[in-house]
């Protein structure tokens, strides 16, 4: 089929068919573009790309390669356009010993700064789950890692909040001590709360809101401003 990368093959073929059978060779391979790979017993020695397989592997014969395969493989594509990063594929996989340079791709992005970040972003996560949340006992919780939400004394009671992410609400409380109880786990500030559920940096602050005695929702901000010790 056209759309195919790669229209035919010929696999493990010993070095001396390629010396006495030239001919019948060069009717199959000859200006066919195409990967090719040299074995020195079982082991790939060598991978190459070429626009003339057959004149490629008759110039190994003859090269600083000649005395180090016995045997031959050739992949004959229907274009040319994707041999280049095919044999670079091969070439990054696997290694080749004669080859003295790795494949490169001319398109292609690098992930590795993206993972690196990645990798931040979940420690940074893993951190905010060790250090912020309480899940340890209350008695083990410091009093200074408490004052740090600023909540401790805000309110005398429970006071349920709520949290509207992507057009859906999500409840909380603030319990006395001024930790937020979410999901059933305790958290020392607004924003590790919110961290939790978005896992991005959020103002806990301001995503977090609670109603006033006429039923309007208000944030967070406000009751540490405003209604510290008069919920």
């Amino acid at each position: 089929m056209k759309n195919n990368l790669v229209s035919q093959f010929l696999e493990n073929i010993n070095r001396s068919t390629l010396e006495k059978h030239s001919l019948l060779i060069k009717k199959h391979v000859k200006g066919r573009h195409g990967v090719y790979a040299l074995y020195n017993g079982t082991k790939l020695y060598y991978v190459g790309k070429a626009s003339n397989l057959q004149g490629r592997l008759k110039h190994h014969l003859v090269d600083k390669h000649a005395e180090t395969w016995d045997r031959f493989s050739v992949y004959l594509t229907n274009a040319h356009d994707h041999v280049h990063e095919l044999e670079s594929l091969i070439l990054r996989i696997l290694m080749p010993k004669g080859n003295s340079q790795k494949g490169c791709f001319s398109a292609a992005e690098d992930l590795k700064a993206l993972f690196k970040q990645d990798i931040k972003e979940f420690q940074k996560r893993e951190l905010i789950e060790i250090f912020s949340n309480g899940i340890a006992p209350k008695h083990k919780q410091s009093r200074r890692a408490i004052k740090k939400s600023d909540l401790a004394g805000c309110v005398k009671c429970r006071l349920p909040i709520q949290f509207v992410y992507k057009g859906k609400a999500y409840n909380a409380h603030v319990s006395k001590s001024g930790a937020i109880i979410f999901n059933g786990k305790e958290y020392v500030s607004p924003s590790a709360a919110a961290f939790s559920l978005t896992g991005s940096g959020v103002n806990g602050w301001k995503a977090w809101k609670f109603q006033d005695k006429n039923g309007a929702w208000l944030r967070l901000d406000t009751l540490r401003k405003s209604l510290k010790g008069h919920i």
